[in-house]
């Protein structure tokens, strides 16, 4: 069987990295046939590096003139919608890159032009190739940590310097990016943590505007979830904190589960606490617990995995591992905190009102001090791991 014809639209660093690693042939049955951009220079170093693959500074000339079979879509978050819709429409098997856009009824729209379109298509959640996070899931998914009572995830390890933002007129701007920590780097998190524990029914969030650098969206920011049996949760992140912390933390009524530092730390109950707490006759009952490290099954995956797990499913039909419908949960939650804070860090409950934070959204990008403008330099090209899991 011929390999997959794919195009990479947008080469930044992360869609360089993944043009790379379509040409060194790292994604089984998916070759590199076309990349686009904008901006000359980068086309000019796709060029030298990729000397076989077609250039187009127009997508939708990539399009209706390659054709390719599938497409791999890099570029800033508020056009990832857009385009990838474009592309589906065209019949290309599609893999947008995080978040699936940045704001929640762009997405729904490109979920239903997915589904009218039959084709396969995913979403760069890398870090769900990650062992621990999998095998959190299937045991809090697969009930033996009983009924949840509470989660709490610190990741504040995103720190970033002035100069980060500065190198670029999109970054941290309502206009350019679309928002700050929530929106950049923390969906890999929002998504996990409700890939593992579900969906919350309200979030309230305070969302501090340039807290620790010179920019106009958030640099830290703390969610406080409530769930539909009545647990709750928070989650604390920031680019301001050094050094930072990286601790997941489920407590639910069979036992706990504490993930930091590369380890999964798991306290079984030997009774269900719930029973215990009505039916004990000691006032302070102490219950048996079986404590388990649980290390790393393997390597994790990260983008490689997710372009394999993409190709597989084109060719097999395997379900993936990150469908792109579910680009939709974890932008829910970033785009219900962003309207919390606007609100007067009021509690959202979902499904949230998409009318309403699209017109909060325009009013701020409209006073933004993004001015579009090509991109300048040569992207790095190499998968980072700041872009993988880090402890």
């Amino acid at each position: 069987m011929a390999n997959i014809r794919a195009a990479v639209i947008g080469v930044g660093n992360m869609g360089t990295a993944h043009a790379a690693c379509l040409a060194a042939g790292k994604v089984e049955g998916m070759a590199l046939t076309a990349v686009c951009d904008i901006a000359t220079e980068r086309l000019d170093a796709c060029a030298e590096r990729f000397p076989e693959a077609a250039r187009y500074a127009d997508w939708q000339e990539l399009l209706r003139e390659h054709q390719p079979e599938a497409v791999i879509v890099a570029v800033p978050h508020p056009l990832h919608g857009e385009i990838a819709s474009a592309c589906l429409a065209a019949g290309c098997h599609t893999l947008v890159e995080k978040p699936i856009d940045i704001a929640l009824s762009r997405a729904q729209r490109l979920c239903r032009a997915a589904q009218e379109s039959g084709r396969v298509f995913g979403i760069m959640f890398n870090q769900r190739t990650n062992p621990l996070f999998r095998r959190c899931r299937e045991i809090v998914q697969g009930g033996q940590l009983g009924e949840m009572k509470r989660t709490v995830w610190i990741i504040t390890n995103w720190y970033r310097t002035q100069h980060y933002y500065d190198s670029g007129s999109w970054r941290a701007t309502w206009g350019g990016e679309g928002g700050g920590v929530l929106l950049n780097q923390a969906p890999h998190n929002l998504d996990l943590w409700q890939w593992i524990c579900g969906m919350p029914e309200s979030v309230t969030a305070y969302c501090d505007t340039a807290k620790y650098h010179r920019i106009e969206v958030e640099d830290e920011a703390t969610l406080l979830t409530r769930y539909k049996n009545g647990a709750t949760g928070a989650f604390i992140t920031s680019t301001g904190e050094y050094p930072g912390t990286n601790r997941l933390e489920i407590s639910g009524t069979k036992g706990k589960l504490v993930l930091e530092n590369g380890v999964m730390k798991w306290w079984r109950l030997a009774q269900d606490e719930a029973e215990v707490r009505f039916q004990s006759q000691e006032n302070f009952a102490k219950i048996p617990v079986d404590y388990e490290e649980i290390l790393p099954d393997g390597p994790e995956a990260a983008h490689a995995g997710i372009l394999n797990d993409f190709s597989l499913a084109i060719r097999t039909g395997t379900p993936l591992l990150a469908p792109g419908v579910e680009g939709v949960h974890e932008l829910t939650l970033s785009n219900a905190a962003y309207l919390s804070q606007w609100l007067g860090n009021v509690s959202v409950s979902l499904p949230l009102d998409t009318a309403l934070f699209d017109r909060l959204l325009q009013e701020r990008a409209a006073q933004s001090v993004y001015k579009p403008r090509e991109a300048q330099g040569r992207p790095e090209g190499e998968y980072s791991d700041r872009w993988q899991v880090r402890w």
